[in-house]
């Protein structure tokens, strides 16, 4: 088991949620895909707009974790022959389905186990799926969903910080996460 941080791009990672140490490497690495940690040079743009909009609104991830945690639906990685990244839609369906149904498991134990009272799925697949296996499971928790800020989504190209304030502001909780209204 590696854990891993969502939307873990490097220098957020490192400068701003001040997170540092080594990176292990699981015993069949891909030769075409390896493990570099917090060496890794790749940009994450996703992780890039995610947690740079947070550390501006916030300031300090204190205050971010004070009413938040971000879980990831499914923290694991498939990769093909080839090093390509597969992601669950790629995988063949029964074995996409009983790793989904062991992350919905997962999600209902995170929820139940913190407490929360919102759901906020970033992305309209991870909103859904959480409406899913949380109504499916009984879990009665608010689920609601911000625009991913994948650049492979024209629209998140264009503000995503912009929609993703204004939809925290429709929901109630930008106010929690304004350093400036500390």
């Amino acid at each position: 088991f590696w854990p891993q941080v969502p939307f873990g791009e490097v220098s957020s990672v490192v400068d701003w949620l001040q997170i540092t140490g080594e990176v292990g490497h699981p015993q069949d690495e891909h030769p075409k895909r390896r493990i570099t940690g917090l060496a890794c040079t790749q940009k994450e743009v996703s992780g890039a707009r995610f947690w740079g909009f947070f550390r501006k609104l916030c300031g300090e991830p204190a205050l971010f974790f004070q009413h938040c945690f971000v879980h990831n639906l499914c923290p694991l990685m498939f990769l093909g022959a080839s090093g390509k990244n597969l992601t669950p839609p790629e995988l063949p369906a029964g074995e996409r389905e009983a790793l989904l149904a062991l992350c919905d498991i997962a999600l209902c134990q995170a929820v139940e186990a913190l407490g929360v009272s919102m759901v906020i799925g970033v992305g309209r697949v991870a909103e859904q799926r959480a409406r899913k296996a949380l109504s499916a499971a009984g879990v009665r928790v608010r689920v609601e969903g911000i625009m991913h800020p994948s650049p492979r989504n024209p629209r998140a190209n264009k503000g995503w910080e912009e929609v993703a304030r204004a939809k925290l502001e429709e929901l109630g909780v930008l106010s929690l996460l304004n350093k400036d209204n500390l």
